[in-house]
């Protein structure tokens, strides 16, 4: 059995006797923790402990996930006599199916751990023993939660506001989904940290992947991350992700979109719901996303968090199974008997009884089918099996209700002596006996409001297949074609997937009952050919093909996590982990202003908006505080300083006119002066702006279908803003625009970039390098060879001069013992080599030097001064 904590773990590891609660039953280790300097205590065992400790637990090792949902996949039942519990599988559970991916080569030899909840209560005087059966026998670690934890964790935050908000229901009164409550949201938190706990006892974080399932425990991918930064972590949500309109009017919205965020891949049936899941991290956290070779994925912090679009499948030898068994061939029999032999059609719905399955709403269209072919009546019988619901409350009740009264209405209307239209099924059914309904059904009908997947096409299908045993009892000839009908909400997961299905809108009653009605009166043939594309798709994509797939891309996301340097940053459910090169570290003011105090010779670029100006500010003008500190650094006669900019030379010019010996680089570098006094130089040949009269009329088309944008008309570019604009449709109108331009601008000598929140249209050969690189070489021909190169930016068009700097190192223009410091805003990847994380950072930075500037001149002055008293 697992560990209660780490230090019974640490007892046990350096041969210390148990402590007494290990005394009841013998317990043993399923692994040892390795990764150093994360276990609390670690460093108290002997250096020949945690050696023997890291390699007993190396060279036996295999590839393990650990499998981490609400509800374990296991069946309890106590005898009534002896009181004793006895534990099996459950066969229907999707865990347990996920298993079966040994017929994929790559996870052939994969251990699955199973961390959840029982669904029984266990006593707390039974719960050590049953922890322990359940690991020895079953590989489960069972979490254990008390009754009012887990009624407020489950039927209160999970069933009462997260799934009616993600099935795309607010909270506008009480009776409508439950109003935000912050203790249900405590419980909810206070559980994933429960199951955080049991994983720590397991989990080996160096090797094992940790693979989350469902919106019960979204929280939970933070509790692993800050304990283990380095963690390989999936997470797939089953059911559906609303969009942000309906999204951000949950109050903890950022931190579950944080929460899963700490994940490397997160899942989704549909790209819809990723869609919408991407929706709200632009929207609400800033963050944007792209497609490379197929993947997609959020830079978040240094880490690639990828998004991986794949419905589940169902098991396809489970099913196979059942339907070879004899029990489901006799009640295919029996079913034949009542419908078939009564010239009766069966159309079938297997629905959960809540309010999100539109049954009322297929009640309705059956009625108006009936009403408007009167051919149906007398032949055509739905058979509607309602599975218990399960959550609680007034909803379900009312759902109840209506259902049963709507079906005392139809058969009351349309029933006929030995003939009820409907027939409903509240009683539970073995799985057998649903099998042998679908076998028989000529239609299914899955008319769900909203739904994350549904499973229910997929099983018909399989069961329409069957097999030569049911073929013989229906009066098949053998090798007879298939055939089978489905009618499908546009609103369920596996609607994408089944392209042949007759797609509905379920509140639309006329076109749902028209659907029944071509699904009873099509041929034959285009039935067999509907079929026939349908199973190829289900029996290629079964369950064992989705985990793999998912396994597959989870490897492949954490490719990298060893040779990252990470660490983490935050509190609470906001903390994320930064994960970044080795060599990336943040800038240190001591180390900075020593190596410039000791440098002869000195170049200094800086980039303006961003970096010396918070991106966000509304007035963009410098500060009297900036003035100042940048003229102490140019009156040091050492120092050459360039400021390096986008933005136009008359605004510099105007801007900085206070800077005597400030050099500018204006419009990335296009215009070029030393200093003050000056003249405008031009590095590049004259620009032939001719192109704007092609460009200019294509960005105000989308600056007038845009609101919120505008468009920067500059000597030699033109720059097209949206950073006051909606951030989806800004950044969906950018893209077109961006393609729309490098088309039309082809055969111009420009350059089309999107930056951060613009699309730029500039000369060709222009960057923010070749500034840095003309300055170099300026000072080389002055034989000023720079010992101190300090470059500092924040954005894409500064990662041009961070290139030129670090790649002159080991050049003719530094001096060979020069200190470089290329410094990028904010923790990102970057091709600079530190980094600062804000702008009162870099003036932390700027003022340091400016000290040591100022008391050099200082210094010079009173030498100067006692020599002319001399």
């Amino acid at each position: 059995m697992v560990s209660r904590s780490y230090s019974n773990l640490l007892e046990l590891a350096s041969g210390e006797s148990p402590s007494p609660s290990f005394n009841r039953i013998p317990r043993r280790i399923p692994r040892v923790v390795t990764a150093p300097g994360i276990v609390p205590g670690l460093d108290e065992l002997s250096d020949d402990d945690d050696a023997s400790v890291s390699s007993s637990s190396s060279h036996s090792y295999r590839d393990r996930t650990i499998i981490v949902a609400n509800q374990l996949p296991i069946c309890v039942s106590r005898d009534p006599n002896s009181q004793k519990l006895s534990f099996s599988w459950d066969k229907d559970s999707l865990l347990l199916q996920l298993k079966d991916t040994h017929q994929y080569q790559n996870h052939a030899d994969m251990e699955f751990v199973f961390v959840g909840s029982l669904r029984e209560e266990i006593p707390i005087s039974e719960q050590d023993e049953v922890s322990q059966v359940l690991f020895d026998s079953f590989k489960c670690v069972p979490t254990f939660l008390s009754p009012d934890l887990r009624a407020r964790f489950y039927l209160g935050f999970c069933k009462q506001q997260l799934w009616p908000l993600f099935h795309y229901m607010l909270p506008l009164s009480p009776d409508l989904g439950g109003r935000f409550d912050r203790g249900l949201w405590q419980a909810y938190v206070s559980v994933n940290k429960i199951f955080a706990d049991k994983i720590l006892e397991v989990i080996n974080p160096d090797d094992d992947f940790v693979w989350v399932h469902d919106y019960h425990l979204m929280v939970l991918p933070t509790f692993l991350r800050k304990r283990f930064n380095r963690v390989k972590l999936g997470f797939f949500l089953h059911s559906p992700f609303p969009s942000s309109e309906i999204y951000k009017t949950l109050p903890v919205r950022e931190e579950i979109l944080r929460s899963l965020l700490n994940s490397d891949l997160i899942g989704f049936h549909t790209f819809d719901y990723a869609r919408h899941f991407l929706s709200c991290c632009s929207r609400m956290l800033g963050l944007t996303y792209e497609s490379k070779r197929g993947y997609i994925g959020l830079e978040y912090y240094g880490r690639t968090v990828s998004i991986k679009i794949l419905p589940v499948g169902i098991h396809l030898g489970q099913l196979r199974s059942v339907l070879d068994l004899p029990e489901t061939e006799v009640k295919v029999g029996e079913l034949i008997k009542q419908f078939r032999d009564q010239d009766r059609i069966m159309l079938l719905g297997v629905d959960d009884m809540d309010i999100f399955k539109g049954i009322s709403l297929k009640l309705l269209a059956f009625e108006q089918l009936l009403t408007q072919h009167q051919e149906c009546r007398g032949r055509v019988v739905l058979v509607q099996i309602a599975n218990p619901a399960r959550g609680k409350g007034k909803d379900v009740a009312e759902v109840q209700n209506e259902s049963y009264a709507m079906v005392k209405r139809i058969n009351e209307a349309f029933g006929q002596p030995g003939y009820d239209p409907v027939i409903l099924i509240d009683s539970p059914l073995q799985f057998y006996e649903r099998m042998a309904y679908y076998v028989v059904a000529e239609c299914c009908l899955v008319t769900a409001v909203r739904d994350g997947m549904n499973l229910i096409p997929y099983e018909y299908i399989i069961a329409r297949e069957g097999n030569d045993r049911l073929d013989s009892v229906l009066g098949l000839k053998k090798c007879a074609s298939k055939k089978s009908m489905l009618v499908v909400s546009e609103f369920i997961g596996c609607s994408p997937s089944l392209s042949g299905a007759i797609r509905v809108n379920p509140w639309n009653i006329d076109a749902v009952a028209d659907a029944m009605d071509l699904a009873l009166e099509m041929a034959d043939s285009e039935k067999q050919l509907r079929h026939e594309k349908h199973y190829r798709y289900v029996s290629t994509h079964d369950v064992g093909y989705w985990a793999n797939s998912f396994l597959q891309d989870l490897e492949r996301t954490c490719r990298e996590h060893n040779r990252r340097r990470c660490w983490g940053i935050g509190f609470g459910l906001r903390f994320r982990v930064v994960a970044l090169d080795p060599n990336f570290r943040k800038l240190s003011v001591e180390t900075t202003v020593s190596a410039y105090r000791r440098a002869k010779t000195r170049a200094i670029l800086l980039d303006y908006d961003g970096t010396l100006m918070p991106q966000a500010s509304i007035d963009k003008s410098p500060s009297v505080k900036t003035i100042q500190i940048l003229n102490s650094l140019c009156r040091d006669k050492n120092n050459a300083v360039f400021l390096v900019s986008a933005k136009s030379r008359r605004i510099l010019s105007d801007w900085f006119s206070p800077c005597e010996n400030l050099g500018i680089a204006a419009e990335h570098g296009y215009f070029f002066r030393p200093c003050r006094d000056a003249e405008w130089n031009i590095r590049v040949p004259a620009a032939d702006i001719s192109w704007k009269q092609i460009a200019e009329p294509v960005m105000k088309l989308y600056t007038e279908t845009t609101d919120g944008s505008t468009i920067d008309d500059k000597e030699t570019a033109l720059v097209w803003c949206y950073e006051d604009a909606d951030s989806d449709f800004g950044s969906c109108q950018a893209k077109e625009l961006l393609s729309h331009l490098e088309s039309v601008l082809a055969n111009e000598p420009v350059s089309v970039k999107a930056g951060h929140n613009n699309v730029e249209v500039k000369p060709q050969g222009v960057s923010k390098g070749l500034v840095a690189e003309s300055l170099l070489a300026t000072m080389r021909e002055r034989n000023l060879l720079p010992d101190f190169v300090l470059c500092i930016g924040d954005d894409r068009s500064d990662e041009d001069m961070f290139e030129v700097i670090s790649s002159a190192v080991a050049g003719p223009t530094l001096d060979p013992e020069a200190e470089v410091f290329a410094c990028t805003v904010g923790r990102k990847p970057s091709k600079a080599k530190y980094y600062v994380d804000d702008t009162a950072d870099i003036f932390r930075v700027m003022q340091g030097l400016a000290n040591v500037s100022d008391q050099s001149i200082l210094s010079l002055s009173l030498r100067s001064t006692v020599r002319l008293d001399e």
